[in-house]
């Protein structure tokens, strides 16, 4: 399947679908046996499923870190490679990761527009004309 705009934005089943609700439902059910029984053992298992929702969060947020990274890094060499400059360094991140769905055609001067614009990374998604998928974050 062709990636573009609409379809762009990727889910592991898994992780999002299975995972997160069942570990937050488990936390709900924990909460509310403490709530009916208040002791100790309730107790501890409030903790344990609040220390996996906290775990949960913090694999995803810095598996997400080291791809933006990635993607950063990718965009900087893309850029020099086109303009023989360095990446402008006033783009923020989520400007970045929008831009490294832009062609190479469209690359420079999106990034150019995005720079004089203050283009949000969603204007800059909507910009781009001939999209370069990203098959590899999620």
């Amino acid at each position: 399947m062709e990636q573009n705009y609409k379809n762009h934005i990727r889910f592991n089943p898994a992780y999002h679908f299975v995972a997160v609700p069942i570990t937050f439902l488990a936390f709900c059910c924990a909460v509310y046996a403490f709530l009916k029984h208040s002791d100790f053992t309730h107790g501890l298992m409030v903790v344990g499923f609040l220390l996996l929702i906290v775990a949960l969060f913090f694999a995803r947020y810095f598996s997400l870190r080291v791809q933006d990274r990635a993607a950063r890094a990718e965009e900087r060499l893309r850029y020099f490679m086109l303009t023989g400059k360095a990446l402008p360094t006033e783009l923020r991140m989520g400007q970045i990761l929008a831009l490294r769905f832009a062609s190479d055609e469209e690359f420079v001067a999106l990034t150019d527009q995005a720079l004089r614009e203050k283009l949000s990374p969603k204007e800059i998604k909507l910009l781009i004309k001939n999209w370069r998928a990203d098959y590899y974050r999620i």
